[in-house]
């Protein structure tokens, strides 16, 4: 889940990061971003969390989220991102995103456990908003039905996707196959067994047994991979 969620993120490696929650889900994050290159605070009201983190995050420190001034206090006004992981605790939730907003953080992003959570959070300054479980059931849904291999779908209505090579593409160069024309979908990549992934190009031919990273709008990419259940 958690590597659904930073594959979202648009961070410059060594970008600072605030993770506001060190639970499951907030942990899990910051470990994440720990191993892409960045420096992480991480920030949780109990003592227990923060002793687990203490030693595998750049800073560990136990406070309250939900007070500006000691957001201010801990320097957390000089990180250009935030990311609010709070699980069940609502109003320490919005709360928290309240102080970030006060302390002017450009980029705050929010763990929200029901689309009203996600629109309040939004309405009081949140720039983005996750629902990880939400996420997490749809991705499982698409793998469980054997259309694809790997899935994720972004804010926008885009989607990435890995699937097999279906059978109307099977021999043929991608603009031979058409891809594009008769799916709405781009082939940004292909993997033949025992090669490393290449770059596709128009000229690119696609093999029997052929992985291929598609993108493109959402219903596009699932029209896609449902021909390829179909046909290949």
């Amino acid at each position: 889940m958690a590597r659904l969620f930073t594959e979202r993120f648009a961070f410059s490696k060594g970008d600072s990061v605030v993770v506001i929650g060190l639970g499951r889900f907030g942990g899990s994050v910051a470990n994440s971003l720990m191993q892409l290159g960045h420096d992480v605070m991480g920030i949780d009201r109990d003592a227990e969390p923060v002793h687990e983190w203490a030693d595998l995050l750049t800073h560990a420190v136990q406070a309250d989220s939900t007070s500006a001034m000691t957001m201010r206090q801990l320097g957390v006004a000089d990180f250009s991102h935030a990311i609010v992981g709070i699980g069940t605790d609502l109003a320490a939730s919005l709360m928290t995103v309240m102080a970030l907003t006060e302390l002017d953080i450009p980029d705050i992003w929010v763990k929200a456990m029901t689309p009203e959570h996600g629109k309040i959070a939004q309405r009081i300054g949140a720039h983005h908003v996750v629902y990880p479980e939400a996420d997490m059931g749809e991705r499982v849904a698409h793998l469980i039905s054997g259309r694809m291999m790997d899935y994720i779908e972004f804010d926008d209505g885009f989607a990435i996707a890995k699937i097999h090579a279906p059978a109307l593409t099977h021999d043929l160069s991608l603009a031979d196959s058409g891809v594009r024309e008769k799916f709405g979908v781009t082939v940004v990549g292909i993997k033949r067994a025992h090669e490393d992934f290449q770059h596709a190009k128009p000229g690119s031919i696609v093999r029997p047994g052929d992985l291929l990273i598609v993108s493109g709008p959402t219903r596009q990419v699932e029209g896609f991979a449902a021909a390829k259940v179909r046909g290949g």
